[in-house]
């Protein structure tokens, strides 16, 4: 029996198994390696302030499953959703979660699953007067904040969880890339693609450049391109599981 072809999963922990049914549905063997790391905030002052304000803000922006995760859930454990504050999210994963806890989302892409996305709905053209608040990791992009703001908003950040580079990676990862074991690596994030580059170190980084690459969108294909990957990049259009899932069909590798 010839083997399945090996593809490499980054999504963090518990938002992996969608993906890697998929593969495994489809022929493919999913090897789950998570590339970035969730955990909550160190710093739960911005949370416990919003809680009691929140009917202050007439838009609040979840940029992705872990901001509902981390600040939607445990802030409907503590009050009911005001009914004038709308809800946005940057894709339909996360807009699924939403309402999953019983919410309506006002505001979501139908096509590009990103902040420009979200930026490009009419419903968002004209922000004058408004009071948004952004619940997001630590760091990211500030495409949001910047540009809401111009359009008359006044833009809040709260912090509800930290992304960081798991420690232990590298002791699983070198051993795939030495021993020629994969022959896909997906990446939905920068930072998911950044941290695997850096987890595969001096030594792996080579072996890494080498391995065809599915990625979410083409902010992910430049990135890879200033790393060296050899191959260029299947971008995927978003970071669904079905998109991805239809990028590494599209290698031909089955």
């Amino acid at each position: 029996m010839t083997e399945r072809p090996r593809v490499l999963v980054t999504r963090p922990a518990g938002q992996a198994q969608g993906l890697c049914e998929r593969l495994d549905r489809a022929g493919f063997e999913a090897i789950h390696l998570p590339a970035l790391l969730i955990t909550g905030s160190a710093d739960d002052s911005a949370l416990a302030a919003l809680i009691p304000a929140l009917e202050q803000y007439q838009l609040a922006v979840f940029v992705s499953i872990n901001a509902v995760r981390h600040g939607l859930e445990r802030l409907l454990q503590q009050r009911s959703w005001p009914a004038q504050t709308a809800i946005a999210t940057v894709g339909a994963s996360t807009s699924a979660a939403v309402e999953a806890l019983g919410l309506t989302v006002s505001h979501v892409p139908e096509q590009e699953f990103s902040s420009e996305g979200l930026l490009a709905l009419p419903a968002l053209r004209d922000m004058t007067g408004q009071r948004v608040v952004i619940l997001r990791g630590n760091g990211g992009r500030d495409t949001l904040y910047t540009e809401l703001g111009a359009r008359g908003a006044q833009v809040e950040y709260v912090e509800v969880y930290r992304r960081s580079c798991p420690e232990d990676g590298s002791a699983t990862l070198l051993p795939l890339l030495r021993e020629q074991r994969l022959d896909v690596v997906t990446a939905t994030s920068n930072e998911t693609l950044q941290n695997l580059f850096d987890m595969a170190g001096i030594e792996g980084q080579p072996l890494l450049r080498d391995i065809p690459l599915v990625v979410a969108s083409t902010r992910q294909a430049a990135l890879a391109a200033r790393l060296g990957f050899r191959q260029g990049a299947v971008i995927a259009g978003h970071a669904s599981d079905a998109a991805m899932a239809d990028g590494v069909l599209q290698l031909g590798l089955l």
